[in-house]
């Protein structure tokens, strides 16, 4: 807890997508990490063609960094991975609106 940051992922059967389950599910982590363990930055990543998951971390306040060029090996392939954040000052915003 020395950098109060943590990661979050997430893997869903594709019988469950669309389904807004990964969403609801990860708000309520990404709150408890807020506002009981005390967290400044929730990081996320997802492969870039993954633009499912791309959007469920749009959706729950999670900015756009960048792109992580070869950097998680999937079937024997470097593949290249989209960041995502997410700050206590913006969830504490996004979360003021009522919108989070």
């Amino acid at each position: 807890m020395e950098h109060e940051r943590t990661e979050i992922g997430f893997a869903l059967s594709r019988l469950y997508w669309n389904q807004g389950i990964i969403t609801e599910a990860t708000r309520l982590i990404i709150e408890y990490g807020f506002t009981h363990l005390g967290f400044n930055r929730i990081e996320g990543r997802c492969s870039y063609n993954n633009a499912g998951s791309a959007r469920a971390m749009e959706k729950l306040g999670m900015k756009w960094e960048g792109i992580l060029r070869g950097q998680l090996k999937m079937k024997g392939e470097f593949v290249d991975q989209r960041m995502y954040a997410i700050l206590r000052d913006d969830f504490d915003s996004v979360n003021n609106s009522s919108t989070l």
